[in-house]
């Protein structure tokens, strides 16, 4: 079975509607799969339910699907650094269903392992628990949580096989390899392709079986979502000088 494809158009095509639910890795702007995301922008398809942990920034990531309005709703953690989608929300043009980001995390994982819901102590009390099922286990209560599952899964990887065996890079992991597991359709967009053997079984973090479509990056972007810095102190203050 042949998984990579010449671009990310041409791996998603014909995969892609209106109306469907898409997950999309990343952590702000850390192990987005932004030339996938471009590709979704691109194919026109509308009233979408993405399921990310953020909104991405105005103008990057998910921030082009907010611009062009084809996304109906987003399931996430933090959307702070996103003015399109407080301006969206705020006019009642986008739905939002917000999460803890660890009960985001493990919706996310149970949905992949085939888990239809569990039970947390996580928002029992608050508006996160309004209209779920609470229960209560040795004294304590638990608020039930659904299993997240969707039609698509858009993920980074900082390497893969043409197998499609996936490894991930320090932070650019966050919430990739649980996304990967749990959709219908997995495409990952990948910065170095090599050839099977090539990956020490031992670093393969997301199995090839559980990817069936691969576009090689050539040039990916390295954004940085807020740069800090601060100024190098000079000689004097660092109780150097001349000797």
């Amino acid at each position: 079975m042949k998984k990579v494809y010449p671009d990310a158009t041409a791996a998603l095509a014909g995969l892609l509607r209106d109306g469907m639910t898409i997950m999309a890795g990343g952590f702000g702007l850390c192990g987005i799969p932004d030339v996938l995301i471009d590709a979704v922008r691109e194919s026109g398809a509308k009233d979408l339910t993405v399921i990310s942990n953020n909104a991405g920034i105005d103008g990057v990531g998910l921030g082009v699907l907010l611009e062009t309005r084809q996304i109906r709703k987003m399931i996430s953690s933090y959307v702070g650094e996103n003015k399109t989608f407080a301006q969206q929300y705020l006019a009642g043009e986008l739905e939002i269903e917000f999460n803890p980001q660890g009960t985001l995390a493990e919706r996310i994982r149970a949905g992949g392992a085939g888990i239809p819901a569990f039970f947390t102590k996580t928002g029992v009390g608050t508006l996160i628990a309004e209209g779920k099922e609470v229960r209560e286990f040795d004294g304590e209560h638990y608020v039930m949580e659904r299993g997240l599952f969707a039609d698509i899964a858009l993920v980074h990887a900082w390497k893969g096989d043409t197998e499609g065996n996936l490894v991930y890079r320090k932070t650019a992991r966050n919430f990739n390899p649980m996304m990967a597991t749990a959709s219908r359709m997995t495409v990952a967009q990948v910065e170095h392709l090599v050839q099977p053997g090539e990956i020490d079984p031992d670093h393969i973090i997301t199995p090839g079986v559980f990817v069936k479509r691969l576009v090689h990056l050539q040039n990916p972007a390295k954004r940085i979502e807020q740069r800090t810095t601060r100024k190098r102190p000079d000689a004097a203050a660092a109780g150097g000088g001349a000797i």
